[in-house]
């Protein structure tokens, strides 16, 4: 027979009513009580009732999440930092795909919205004014991208993009092109801002792209990068920069010998390749967890930009 909240109450000699409390509001309740109504739950094995819950508390159990493309190895790890630390609040986590498609994005969160306390939008295609018009129909968190009154979580993209052009510029590398990522995207104009700002006296920039953030896109780039005649190339991410490594080794090009390659994100198929890729690692679980927290209490206003760290492997080296 199932344990009800009877039996927790019971157990531990308080009213039915407190046992809610404890669960729901733990808040409220004063913290010996609380402990010891969630140690004699735990030990009969009693799971609250969600939908009875919500009808007391007025909130699902539930937040909604949404990227962009689960295709991209970048964010599956977000997807890992989200259901992790939802799991530790006791919620549960609806995930959607949306395949780059704002209009995809804005109907998802409509229809998620009476069924969740809250949604994360992962790098959304959206409008600015889209979001804004959204966050006021339910509680929303940016991750990977800033719209000024909704909370976001971010990374230190300026300090990141610092990081690679120092370390290019140690190895003698004076002219430096960037392959763009779309015109659309919020992350491609934070990388350029902060690429301009970084090289602004101290190397020669030559951007080209704009091209799709995957491995074809570096595919179909990589020629121009070559007749650019410069000795290194910051990719907008890994997997174009795993595109232009395929390219030029089909064309003979040696890297780093001839050409220094580095990416952004750190996604995990960049330490397999050969040569390692070179890459400005951006937090992903971390972002996740990040994202929950804002949520859940509820600072919809909160704006935090995580650390970025240099990766340096093997497709960087000297210019020639």
């Amino acid at each position: 027979m199932a344990v009800t909240i009877k039996d927790v109450a019971r157990a531990a000699g308080v009213s039915a009513a407190t046992v809610t409390r404890a669960l729901s509001k733990p808040e409220v309740v004063r913290p010996a009580t609380r402990d010891r109504v969630k140690e004699i739950a735990a030990s009969l094995g009693y799971h609250p009732n969600r939908a009875a819950r919500g009808l007391i508390t007025g909130r699902t159990g539930n937040l909604g999440l949404l990227v962009p493309d689960l295709g991209n190895p970048f964010f599956p790890s977000i997807v890992k930092g989200v259901q992790a630390r939802a799991h530790e609040a006791d919620h549960a986590v609806f995930l959607a795909d949306t395949d780059e498609d704002p209009a995809a994005e804005a109907g998802l969160v409509r229809k998620l919205a009476k069924q969740v306390d809250g949604v994360l939008l992962c790098s959304p295609r959206m409008a600015e004014a889209e979001i804004r018009a959204l966050a006021t129909e339910v509680p929303t968190v940016l991750l990977y991208r800033r719209v000024p009154g909704v909370a976001s979580v971010t990374a230190e993209f300026l300090d990141g993009m610092r990081q690679a052009v120092s370390h290019l510029v140690a190895l003698g590398h004076r002219r430096i092109a960037y392959v763009a990522g779309p015109r659309t995207s919020w992350a491609n104009r934070e990388r350029v801002r902060s690429l301009r700002a970084v090289t602004r006296t101290r190397v020669e920039l030559v951007e080209t792209g704009n091209v799709v953030p995957q491995f074809e896109g570096g595919v179909s780039v990589a020629d121009q990068v070559l007749a650019a005649e410069v000795t290194a190339v910051i990719a907008y991410n890994d997997l174009v920069a795993l595109g232009l490594l395929h390219r030029f080794a089909a064309r003979g090009v040696a890297v780093p010998h001839d050409i220094s390659v580095l990416g952004f994100d750190d996604i995990p198929l960049a330490a397999m390749v050969h040569p390692a890729l070179t890459t400005v690692a951006l937090p992903k679980d971390q972002a996740g967890q990040a994202g929950v927290d804002l949520l859940l209490r509820e600072r919809h206003r909160e704006r935090r930009e995580l650390p970025t760290q240099l990766m340096v492997r093997g497709s960087t080296g000297p210019a020639r």
